[in-house]
């Protein structure tokens, strides 16, 4: 059998943070490494340094101290400019309040990280429309998010994730905003693209959420507490 091809490596991460005359070490010696295809839950309490870890996992921050390297490259001392490059195309991002613009269409949102990429309209177009069908969405891409659901906004949020074939799809609290029925349709669309062979990492606080995942991270006063293989995911298809 081959060896699986390892897409982030964390080695003795830390995060300190000054509060007045404090030190808080939001993350505490963290080293994780998350394989190409895997599908992991971070989850812990408030204070745990679940949102630290998202931030850094998503080069939205980088760690006072410690490595990170994702796809084979070593993020953790980037400049902002360096790390906005290595997001628009590394990263899908999903967010709990959708994020989307509200005057552009779904397959304008849809669409957007590939104007970065200097794709061609057409292509984008063609893109875009792709990746709402996978979710779908492929008979509302002319709605704005104000003619959508709470559930068909979030769908709209992770075709945009989903465009640019990113190395990770990350998501956080993707079914805080939604009802228990959507998020069961939510985490269907998850199954989907995780059996496509796309890496997800979510982060949630929700143990039925959680129960999707095939990995959960526990951390705790920033550390990891556990790091435990899901002996029976949840498996919703459709």
């Amino acid at each position: 059998m081959s060896e699986r091809k390892e897409v982030i490596k964390i080695e003795n991460l830390y995060k300190t943070y000054i509060l007045g005359s404090q030190k808080v070490k939001a993350l505490d010696g963290v080293s994780l490494n998350i394989y190409k295809n895997d599908y992991v839950a971070i989850m812990g309490p408030s204070g745990s340094g679940k949102s630290t870890m998202m931030n850094i996992l998503g080069c939205l921050d980088t760690p006072t101290d410690g490595t990170y390297i994702l796809n084979g490259t070593d993020v953790s001392k980037m400049e902002d400019g360096e790390l906005a490059d290595v997001r628009n195309k590394e990263i899908g991002f999903i967010f709990q309040s959708f994020n989307l613009l509200p005057r552009y269409s779904s397959l304008e949102n849809v669409a957007l990280p590939l104007i970065y990429s200097g794709v061609p309209k057409e292509k984008r177009d063609e893109m875009a429309t792709k990746a709402l069908d996978i979710v779908g969405l492929g008979d509302r891409m002319e709605h704005k998010p104000s003619e959508l659901s709470g559930g068909q906004r979030q769908r709209v949020a992770i075709a945009r994730a989903i465009i640019n074939n990113p190395t990770i799809v990350l998501a956080d609290e993707p079914t805080g905003n939604l009802d228990s029925k959507t998020s069961t349709e939510i985490m269907k669309i998850f199954e989907k693209i995780y059996q496509a062979g796309n890496t997800i990492i979510v982060v949630t606080h929700e143990d039925d959420i959680s129960k999707y995942a095939r990995r959960i991270v526990r951390l705790k006063d920033g550390q990891i507490e556990s790091d435990i293989v899901n002996p029976h995911p949840t498996l919703e298809r459709g």
